[in-house]
């Protein structure tokens, strides 16, 4: 399907601001914060790296069973913001979706992709549960290296990625005297993709 005159605008932006940031030295331009909600409406935000985006979305992993994959699996709507304040007079992009899972394709290339060590440690973290101590998950770590001891480290199966596929993606830019620049691309019910300004 092709993708929507509008949203090519906006992740045409997104990639030369994303450039710039890289360019400006910004500490890790893939920092993004993922905010998400339960479902009796309690918010909470963290932050994440983004790893692919295209015109399908914006793709983070992470382990389903943490906190953010339980609220994501029941309430499956977020909104990410990424902060480059080298870039310019400095830049927000804010983007809100639903999301969705990744195929397996994916996601096991992905984990295929990531250091050892990292493998080794998705294994090993029961994410967001409680810790006893430090002790208790180097136990758990030195477990997962003798299990996988001399073989490649398959990818935990409640480990994986989820793609916030926008419905929004506004550009801030901030200005002297807070007289910033806000642009908003956003989608209608219909799936037709409007432009606008916003007052800041």
């Amino acid at each position: 399907m092709d993708t929507p005159a509008l949203l090519k605008e906006a992740l045409a932006t997104f990639d030369v601001l994303f450039d710039e940031a890289q360019h400006a030295g910004e500490p890790d331009r893939t920092a993004m914060t993922l905010a998400t909600a339960s479902l009796d409406a309690r918010p909470s935000a963290r932050v994440v790296l983004l790893k692919a985006h295209d015109a399908r979305g914006f793709v983070f992993y992470t382990h389903l069973d943490g906190r953010k994959g339980r609220e994501l699996q029941s309430n499956p709507h977020a909104a990410l913001l990424f902060h480059w304040p080298r870039v310019r007079n400095g830049v927000q992009v804010r983007i809100e979706g639903a999301v969705e899972i990744v195929s397996d394709a994916e996601a096991d290339a992905y984990f295929a992709s990531r250091p050892r060590g990292s493998q080794l440690g998705a294994w090993a973290s029961k994410q967001s549960e409680t810790l006893e101590s430090r002790e208790q998950f180097e136990h758990r770590l030195a477990h997962a290296e003798s299990e996988f001891e001399g073989r490649d480290v398959p990818r935990p199966p409640r480990w994986t990625g989820l793609r916030v596929k926008p419905d929004v993606i506004e550009f801030w830019y901030g200005a002297d005297f807070r007289l910033h620049e806000r642009q908003a691309y956003e989608r209608d019910i219909a799936g037709e993709w409007h432009r606008r300004m916003l007052f800041p």
